[in-house]
């Protein structure tokens, strides 16, 4: 979602890099579809000139969100003063799985409440003021992203790029997020974590908390490889090399949800894929994706999507139901 005059970089920085992780999908892979939305659609002109169509919010089929991102711009207090918009935005973020900012687009965040006892992240030079204007949010100064939960927030520009790198690796692994580093010539991959300034790419070490989040992202690998599977706590830790509790603390705090709910996001989403791209019976897709019956499948979709997975397909193909 954009804003007139935003800075290109905050739209385009991360587009591209989605984009160019599409580049490497596998045939298991469910690619990014990228769709710009504003408040009323059409044409927006960033800052430097680009100008971006955009669709409608109102237009837009929320039942086919997976991630939203806000960009930042010199409009974005007047948007944070749209009671119609910030409803919106928070609809939408409950039916997302991630919703996030770019640069000032955590105002919009902050406006419709989503930060109230979070972290977040925004550029160096608004947190003082996002400090005074929104108190209940815990603005951090230094990192160039934060992630609290399914929220993540990140500091201006260039930022965007680093954002959407995270996003990625939480998507595909760390080594999809580093071929599209690689791909796009950034010099640097920096963890969210670091103040808003550069180290190295090459100079990254592996540390004990690396190591550990290594075994944690092949774990979660082997779920999104083996679906139909025992993916309990029990199955997963022992993979791991840890005890359950300390698998499921662990595991929670590298990617903010817990195992199940991780298991059932991944089952979900093979289940889109193949209600998608196939013409598969839903009981079929249901043992397929490890849901185990065509009910619990059912249940599932309805909690994440608000719609059963028959009317998702039909939604999906422009079928009516």
């Amino acid at each position: 979602m954009l804003f007139d005059n935003a800075l290109a970089l905050d739209v385009t920085g991360p587009g591209d890099a989605f984009a160019t992780a599409n580049q490497f999908a596998t045939a298991r892979d469910r690619p990014y579809r990228l769709v710009y939305l504003s408040r009323s659609g059409g044409k927006i002109r960033t800052a430097g000139g680009l100008v971006v169509q955009t669709e409608p919010v109102a237009a837009f089929d929320l039942a086919t969100l997976d991630t939203l991102i806000v960009a930042g711009g010199v409009a974005i207090e007047q948007a944070a003063r749209d009671a119609a918009l910030l409803d919106w935005i928070r609809t939408a973020s409950r039916r997302a799985r991630r919703t996030c900012s770019v640069c000032t687009g955590a105002w919009l965040l902050a406006a419709a409440g989503l930060l109230d006892r979070k972290r977040a992240a925004t550029h160096w030079s608004k947190v003082d003021a996002l400090r005074a204007a929104y108190p209940k949010v815990r603005v951090e100064l230094d990192p160039i992203y934060v992630r609290d939960g399914k929220i993540w927030t990140s500091a201006g520009v260039t930022a965007g790029i680093d954002l959407a790198l995270a996003l990625i690796e939480d998507d595909f692994g760390a080594q999809r997020s580093l071929a599209v580093a690689k791909e796009l010539v950034v010099f640097l991959r920096r963890p969210g974590g670091q103040a808003q300034f550069s180290n190295a790419l090459a100079a990254q070490a592996q540390s004990a908390a690396q190591q550990e989040h290594a075994r944690l992202d092949a774990v979660r690998d082997w779920m999104q490889d083996h679906l139909a599977r025992d993916c309990s706590v029990e199955t997963l830790a022992a993979r791991a090399g840890m005890a359950p509790r300390s698998f499921a603390r662990h595991f929670a705090a590298r990617f903010g949800t817990t195992p199940a709910k991780r298991v059932e996001e991944l089952r979900l989403e093979a289940a889109q894929r193949a209600l998608h791209d196939g013409d598969a019976a839903i009981k079929q897709i249901a043992a397929r994706c490890g849901f185990g019956d065509e009910e619990r499948m059912r249940r599932a979709f309805v909690r994440r999507f608000g719609v059963a997975p028959s009317a998702y397909r039909a939604r999906f193909r422009g079928e009516s139901t």
